[in-house]
Order: C-alpha cells, then structure tokens, then sequence
C-alpha cells in the first residue's frame, strides 16, 4: 500500500541505482548489454528489492527507461543473489525468467504475466527444488507453446506457428512448495493431475477456474489451512469437500455476482455447516452471494443496545456458533453486511466507510472488477459525507490506481474518487509525499487513456493542487499531457476549458527556463490555434480568455516565446479578436498584457512597428475596459516604443507627437490608487525606462506605474523596488534636465513611499 511515511535509506538507494545503472551497479558492454561491475556482490535483501522496485518503475513511472538486459544483471548466483521476486504483467518475458533460473528463489510471484508461455514452465522446474511460494495468476498463456505444423521451412509462410496447449507438464519435484496460486488458468490444462505431485499443500487459489469435482482436495485435509475458490460455480459436492478441510483458516468461496449466472445459492445450512466443521476458520468470505433462505436473526429477536462481535450476539444465525469472532468477513455486496451484529473484527461490505476500505484492501490485487464498484462506493462517501478515514482512503485508491493502470473502470472510479479525497476540505491532513504520489498517478491516467471521463477527472483533481509549486516535480510530464489534450482533433468543451486553465496556471510565476521550455513544447502554437478556432467560431469564453492569460504569462521576459507569438500570427489573430469582440473587456486586458511583453524586447519592436498597429494601441489608450488595465498596457506597449527614438517612428501615420500627445492625457485620467489586474515579478523592464531623456512619456508611465504599485500594494512592491535598485535610478532622474516636473514630483512620491515602508518595518527590538 502507498505510505505517508518518509522513504527509507534503502527505498532512496535502490531508486537512485535504477535509475543511473550505468554510473552505480554497472557498465554497458557493446555499448548495448548491460553488465555489473565486476567486483560487486548484492546480497538477496538488496537484490529482490532492486527487482521489484524496478518492476513498479516500468508499471508506474513513464519517465523510467526499461532495460532489455536487466535480469541477466542476476544471472549468476556468485555476484547476486535472489529469493523473493515479485513480476508483473508485459513487463517480464520468457527470456528474463529465463535469465535468472540458477537462482534459488523462494517466492515467485507471477501476475498477470501474459508474455510468458511454456518455455518458462521449463523454466520453473529449474527452481523447483526450492520454491516454496508460487503464483501464477493471469499467466494466461504459460500452458501454450509455439508448434509449427508444417515442420519445413517453405510451409512455415504458409502455415504460421500456432499455439498448442501443453496438457504434460506437472509439479512433480516441487518438494517444499507450499503456497499456490492458479488463479484464472486457462480451461484444458488437468488441475488435478497438475497438482498431484504435490505433498502438502497449505494455501490453494483456484480462483476463477470452473472444476465440476474438487474431491482431490481432500488428500491435503491435513495441511491446507488457505482455500481460494472466487468465481467457482459451486454445488452440494464442492461443500462437502471443503467441509472435511478441517485445518482451514483462510475459506474464500465469494463471487463476483455480475459477472455471469450462478446456480449456486447460499444457504443457511451451508453456514452452519463450515462452523460445525471448520473449527480453526479465522477468515471467511463469501462475497456477492445470494442467499436462499434467511440465514438472519429476526429483528424482533435481536438483542439491542451497543454494536457487538460476539457470536452469541450474531445477527447472521449461523455464526452464533462461532467459538470466537472471525479476523476477517467477507461480505462485500451482500445483504448481510447491514446487520448490526457481525462476529468479526473486520468487515468487507457496502454499509459504512470502514466496510468499503477493507473491501478495496481486500480485493485490489487479483479483482479489479470488484475494486472498482468498491471504489465507486467511497467516491459517494467522500462526495456525499466527510471521509472520517482520509489517509487510509487515499493510499488505498492510490494503490488501486497504480497496481491497474491499464484497467479503465477502475481508472474512471479512482480519479473521481481523488478529485473529492484531495479537495480543499482535507488539504491539511496530506503530507507532501501523499499528494505527490496522488499526482503521480493522475498524470499515470492522463497518459494511459484518451477517454473523456478519465481525462476529466484527472484534470480537475489536479486543479485541487497549488499550482505551479506542488506540480512543479513533474512540470515537464504535466505540461506535455495537457498540451497533447489540447492538441486533440475532437475536444470535449469541459475538458479543453480545463486544461486551458491549468496550462495558464502552470506558467505564472515560474522562471523563465520552465517557460522556455514550454515554449519548445508548441505552447504558443497550441493557445494560437484555440484562439483561431474560437475566432472562427465567433465565440469569445473562458477558453478564449485563458488562452490569451496563458500566452501573457508564457511570454513574461521570455524573448523566445514572445518571437513564437509574433512568428505564428499572433498579431494577425489580435486585430482579428478585437475587431470581432470590441466589448469584451477581460480580453482586451490579456491581449494587451502580452503585447506590453512583445513590446519589451527590443529586437521585435520593429515588428510591431505598422500603421495598423500603432493606430491601434493610439486608440486603446482612450479605453476605459477593466478600469485603467487596457490603457495602462497600451500605454505601456507605446512607451517603449517611444524609448527607441524618434529614427525608429518609420510610419508617416499616425505621427509620434500626436501619439505622445494621447499617451500624456491617458496617464493623467488614471487614478492613481487603482486596485490592479496585474503582477509583477520584476521591475527591470519598466526600470530601463528611467535613465533617459529621448522619450519623457516612458519616463512618466515608468513612474506612474511605480508610484501607482507601491501605493496601493506596498508589502509586496516597496521591498521589489528596493531589492532591484528602483531609488537610485529614480534620485537620478529627478537630477535629469529633460524630466518633465511632474514625472519627478511623482517620483520623489515613490522614493518616500519606500522610505517611510523601510522605517515602519524595522526590527527595533532589543
């Protein structure tokens, strides 16, 4: 399961190591083979860990590259050693087992491994005589081998290879195994025969796998104390059988009741007949099953007063013959787990949160189809209720997700689920490593499905994060993923809305190298081209609106950025906005935003020198939209060009007096207290500003603009100022002969802002 706790030494190490094999464990041999050093020697503590981490790397992390010769790095037992191995899914071949078949392993887990086929039965055999634990659940293709029923080298392209059932192979000389697991095998493979060689079993999963006779269980009634027999359509022989499996502890005969149709009905007899035989059962499950007669106690017979798990208060019947509650019972999507007195310390069920969480613990590994109605279940607790076990919760479906990343319902249910786990309500119970382990494994769903539900919820639970700070461990991976959706040929409106807003997020107040290299992504061709479609639909949205956010925020002191924009149209796209939306002010206010930063780069300011556009800007100043915010930016866009001199003005119309003319009466209307749309990061490019005499009405917007900032936000710009060197250039212009009187009465204003902030905020204490 996820943990909340601090990663240990050895989890940091063994991390590290996988991912810089070459410059740790190894070096590379051909320039394509990967080999240890030879004088190292890994102890199995170290080595089963470097196997199974690197197991949950593939499966989990899409930055981690696989290596084709990782498992020959345990080739040889003299260098390293094996015991306990846990593989999963496509991840592991014939020829890795293959690789490391002189090791004495102990326990092999095998799920879901459906590459393997029968050579790694062969395989097998080479652990056989120390193998004590064995799973081989979903290996669904390891019982087929390749034959080619041509036989010659002509009829081979004729006749393809096909896969023939190996119906031969048994565990004969598995001595010390004990524990196995056959979980869903294929049909026509002879489990009895099979199993035979094997002297005494303790724990048996045949889930999923239909036997009409399961009499040859009872030649491990001595020995068998596990019994997994999920999805087995059962009859009165089965139940007599495991009745007489008197050392059982472990007894699950549950189904999934959607799955098909089940003859089988549970029956209060049945109940009593596994208590009165099976005296050491501490775990029964018996999950979805549908109950022929009433197995209750009649309400009216209950005894009231204080939940109890005492059997002799049960209010299941039979289980009042329990000589001591049960560890574990099963009664997941029965009508059984809604009684009020259940003889068992933990519950599987649909009652109540805690019936839930241990539903989803219970059976997240081998039946997703299960977890994911489980899953479904807390999504309305934590929708409907408040989740009273949120850490518990959260690292149970974080497990889910990541342990079936490929399986779509439990995708769907586990990043709604999130969404509500991790909203504002319980920000202050997550630690960090919880959260990030949460966006880990949305980013996991964003990449592995293009569905729309999937892709949804994984972008609204991202927006329950502060953002950038807690995405920025994964900027590159989130911005990728959310550019590829906005890329999308069909777009789901909420969606692109979605995206659009944390693409705009991602990149407000980062530095300049993020967004230079969102900016490489195709982020400006991306916002451009929503731009385009919205002016082609003649719809002016949130869409609309947060692209041209996200392009204001992406080209902040980013030249490079600011050069995309103007080499894609992006001026040919802003005439057009305006034009077709000259009411919307909020637009208005974006659009003019990026082009104050366009027009901070000097090399591109000849670019935006045009008639067009300098009529253009020479109008917005008149604009009253969102308060001064319009203006102000086209002013801002104006003053710089102004500050390149009066040889740059190469139009004939509009004339540059008669610009400065309206650029002096537009700051003089503004009021100087006006709360602000804006945010500053840095002063620099209205600092250039200051120190020069050929265009005074830069000067004074610089200054208006500071004088402005450090009136109304004087915490957060009066320090800025300072910190950048703001009052000496302002004490230097104020000395300048060509500055306007007003402009240095105004910054004299700002000098003893800061002044009088720096006295107010002194340390005098002793």
């Amino acid at each position: 399961m996820a943990s909340d706790s601090p990663e240990s030494l050895m989890t940091l190490c063994t991390d590290y190591c996988l991912r810089n094999l070459e410059g740790t464990l190894c070096y590379l041999l051909d320039n394509e083979t990967l080999r240890l050093h030879p004088d190292i020697f890994l102890p199995s503590e170290i080595c089963d860990k470097l196997v199974n981490e690197y197991v949950e790397l593939v499966k989990t992390d899409s930055i981690f590259e696989p290596h084709e010769s990782f498992f020959t790095l345990f080739s040889d037992p003299r260098s390293t050693r094996l015991a306990r191995i846990h593989l999963r899914e496509h991840i592991v071949q014939d020829q890795d087992l293959e690789a490391i078949r002189k090791q004495d392993l102990i326990e092999l887990y095998l799920t879901n491994c459906e590459k393997l086929t029968a050579k790694s039965l062969q395989t097998l055999v080479s652990f056989s005589h120390t193998l004590v634990s064995l799973s081989l659940f979903g290996c669904s293709n390891i019982f087929y081998e390749e034959e080619n029923p041509g036989g010659c080298e002509d009829d081979c392209l004729v006749n393809p290879t096909r896969q023939v059932l190996v119906k031969d192979f048994t565990f004969e000389g598995f001595s010390r195994l004990r524990i196995l697991n056959l979980g869903r095998l294929i049909e026509g493979v002879n489990v009895e025969t099979l199993l035979r060689p094997l002297a005494s079993l303790a724990a048996l999963d045949l889930s999923g796998i239909q036997l009409n006779d399961v009499g040859f269980l009872t030649q491990w009634k001595d020995s068998l104390v596990s019994l997994v027999l999920y999805n087995m359509d059962l009859s009165e022989e089965h139940i007599q059988v495991i009745a007489q499996l008197r050392k059982l502890r472990h007894l699950d005969i549950s189904r999934d009741h959607l799955s098909s149709y089940y003859k089988f009905k549970l029956t209060r007899r049945v109940l009593n007949l596994f208590v009165e035989n099976l005296v050491n059962l501490t775990s029964l499950d018996i999950s979805g099953h549908t109950m022929l007669e009433n197995c209750t106690i009649p309400s009216m017979e209950e005894k009231m007063g204080q939940t109890s798990i005492e059997p002799a208060k049960s209010s299941i019947a039979p289980f009042r013959g329990l000589k001591r509650p049960l560890q574990f019972l099963g009664l997941f999507e029965t009508s059984l787990c809604r009684l009020t007195h259940i003889p068992a310390y933990k519950v599987s069920g649909d009652k109540n949160e805690e019936q839930v969480l241990n539903a989803i613990e219970a059976y997240t590994e081998h039946r997703p189809e299960i977890t994911s109605r489980a899953i479904n279940l807390l999504f309305d607790i934590a929708r409907i209720e408040r989740c009273s076990q949120l850490l518990r919760a959260l690292q149970l479906v974080i497990t889910a997700l990541k342990c079936h990343k490929d399986d779509k319902n439990i995708q769907v249910t586990g990043s709604a689920a999130l969404f509500y786990l991790t909203n504002s309500e319980y920000r202050m119970e997550q630690s960090v490593k919880l959260r990030r382990q949460v966006i880990q494994v949305v980013l996991n769903g964003m990449e592995s499905y293009q569905e729309v539900t999937v892709q949804r919820n994984c972008c609204l639970t991202l927006c329950n994060f502060s953002i950038p700070e807690e995405l920025e461990f994964q900027y590159r991976r989130v911005n990728e993923l959310l550019l590829n959706i906005l890329n999308q040929s069909r777009q789901d409106e909420s969606i692109q809305r979605i995206a659009v807003h944390l693409c705009n997020a991602l990149v407000c107040q980062v530095d300049n190298d993020h967004k230079e290299a969102v900016g490489k992504m195709g982020f400006v061709m991306t916002m451009l081209k929503l731009i385009q479609k919205k002016l082609a639909d003649k719809t002016c949205d949130q869409v609309m609106e947060f692209s041209w956010s996200a392009l204001w925020n992406i080209t902040d002191e980013t030249p490079d950025n600011c050069e995309m924009f103007l080499n894609y149209s992006g001026m040919k796209l802003f005439l057009e906005c305006l034009k077709e939306f000259p009411e919307k002010q909020e637009l208005h206010r974006n659009m003019l935003g990026l082009l104050g930063n366009v027009a901070e780069v000097k090399e591109l300011r000849p670019q935006l020198m045009t008639s067009q556009f300098i009529s253009v800007f020479s109008n917005l100043l008149e604009s009253k939209a969102d308060g001064i915010e319009v203006s102000y930016n086209a002013c801002g866009v104006l003053s710089h060009i102004m500050f390149d001199g009066l040889e740059a003005w190469g139009i004939c119309e509009p004339h540059r007096e008669e610009v400065v003319k309206r650029m002096w009466a537009a700051i003089q209307s503004w009021d100087i207290n006006s709360r602000r749309n804006i945010n500053y990061r840095s002063f620099e490019p209205i600092l250039r500003l200051l120190p020069q005499g050929i265009s005074p009405v830069s000067q004074h917007w610089a200054t208006w603009a500071l004088y402005n900032l450090v009136s109304v936000y004087p915490d957060k710009y009066c320090p800025l100022l300072i910190k950048e060197g703001g009052i000496p250039l302002l004490k230097d212009m104020i000395k300048m002969a060509s500055a306007r009187q007003e402009t240095k009465e105004m910054a004299r204003k700002v000098i003893e802002h800061c002044s009088n902030f720096k006295e107010e905020n002194m340390d005098t204490s002793r």
